[in-house]
């Protein structure tokens, strides 16, 4: 894939971020060894830091969310069984069809914009021993929810979910991979957040901004059983300290700074609200990720996609009429204002190809 221009502004996602030169120092003086064997100090300084910031007792590296919350699968369920997710969560529409090769599970989807609540998840469950149905044995979580457009899983909700799920000997995952934008806009620990579930993925590549890599964590047995897994998925590899160092320096600097890019994704819904051939709903803009649709009278996804890149504007079309932008910290304020007025010309008719604005150095 060629490379994009440093002109150009790409709020496809907030994964197509570059380590800065301060993170590649700390990548290229990181001490390593072989994690296989449990020696990679660097690895090992990141899984205790990760689990201690999230109240568990252990954490395991893994290449990727998806290989994450694979293992997650594997640990918590068997083939056959029921799992109860958000509508069009992360697990059933972004992961290739991986939960039924791997886990050899199947999904029932309940709720609606990226949430439901207790009594739905009551609802929807299967019980153990019935003559026809698979049983529900895991119930997952996504927070933030990406086709949701960020939205944030209210808190108080979750526990209610996970009472309800231990009452039933139901285990519970949290899909986190942007637990952190969640911790830094609700203004909640992430050990408060994560406290409800028996495993949690976080994900480092996303708005902290590190090259790769996620975590599971949870009880010390639960680790230890997806470390069987994480092999089986091809994902046990060796030197990790140099991803590992970029993730410890992206949780000491990139943290706070996430609530830039809230700032920055809301600027740029609000512009978008002022057009009438735009469908957004500014409530829902809580965090980065923004998902908006187009009315009738708009050009359809792909053709925005098209000529926003023609603009040195790169998004990403959800659907046939509905698009996503995400921030992060490659990009500048003055950028996605910049990206704002691009849809909105784009949008509404109007033909809009100024000058691009520089790029922030890293």
């Amino acid at each position: 894939m060629a490379h994009v221009p440093d002109s150009v502004i790409d709020l496809r996602s907030d994964t197509v971020t570059r380590p800065t030169a301060a993170m590649r120092s700390a990548i290229a003086a990181a001490p390593v060894g072989d994690d296989q064997y449990g020696e990679d100090p660097t690895a090992n300084e990141l899984q205790e830091r990760v689990a201690k910031l999230l109240g568990k007792e252990a954490a395991l590296w893994l290449p990727s969310g998806t290989m994450a919350n694979q293992v997650a699968l594997r640990v918590l369920t068997r083939p056959g069984d029921d799992v109860i997710v958000s509508r069009e969560s992360h697990a059933v529409w972004h992961e290739t069809g991986a939960a039924a090769a791997n886990a050899g599970v199947q999904f029932t989807e309940i709720g609606a914009r990226g949430v439901f609540t207790a009594a739905e998840f009551g609802a929807a469950c299967k019980p153990r021993g019935h003559v026809m149905y698979p049983p529900t044995t895991l119930v997952e979580i996504e927070n933030t929810h990406n086709r949701a457009g960020g939205i944030i899983f209210p808190q108080a909700e979750a526990e209610r979910i996970c009472a309800a799920a231990r009452e039933r000997d139901i285990a519970t995952f949290l899909d986190g991979a942007r637990l952190w934008n969640v911790a830094v806009a609700s203004r909640r620990p992430l050990a408060e957040l994560a406290a409800p579930f028996d495993l949690v993925a976080v994900a480092l590549s996303k708005g902290l901004g590190a090259p790769g890599g996620s975590l599971l964590a949870g009880s010390r047995a639960l680790i230890e059983r997806s470390v069987r897994y994480r092999r089986m998925s091809g994902g046990a590899m060796r030197q990790i300290g140099i991803f590992a160092a970029a993730g410890l320096y992206a949780l000491e600097r990139h943290m706070e700074r996430l609530a830039e890019d809230h700032a920055n994704a809301r600027l740029i819904a609000e512009r978008l609200a002022g057009s009438k051939r735009v469908v957004i709903d500014l409530a829902a803009a809580q965090t980065n990720i923004l998902v908006f649709g187009l009315a009738p009278d708009a050009p359809d996804a792909p053709t925005v996609v098209a000529r926003a890149k023609d603009r040195g504007l790169l998004i990403f079309a959800f659907g046939p009429r509905t698009v996503r932008a995400v921030t992060h910290l490659d990009v500048t304020r003055e950028q996605c204002a910049r990206a704002a007025e691009i849809l909105v010309g784009i949008v509404d008719g109007r033909d809009y190809l100024a000058p691009l604005a520089g790029r922030r150095a890293g």
